[in-house]
């Protein structure tokens, strides 16, 4: 086994630091993952009760979360 090992970038796609919104939208999302489960439907409840609403202030929908996920590239 080598003693050290090479340098890996947990963010290697990643063009910029991420922005209060991101890491905001991410916190929540763990939250949402590690208590109210793993379901899209899960998903969009726990942001919606937690009132962080999508980047122009609406309620989620599977829509709108899907088009924010493939814009954050995730």
């Amino acid at each position: 086994m080598p003693e050290t090992w090479p340098h890996l970038n947990p963010h290697q796609t990643r063009g910029h630091e991420p922005t209060p919104y991101e890491l905001k939208l991410a916190r929540t999302l763990e939250d949402i993952f590690t208590n109210d489960g793993h379901e899209l439907t899960d998903v969009l409840a726990g942001l919606n009760s937690r009132q962080l609403h999508t980047p122009t202030g609406e309620p989620w929908t599977e829509e709108s979360f899907r088009a924010e996920m493939h814009r954050l590239g995730a």
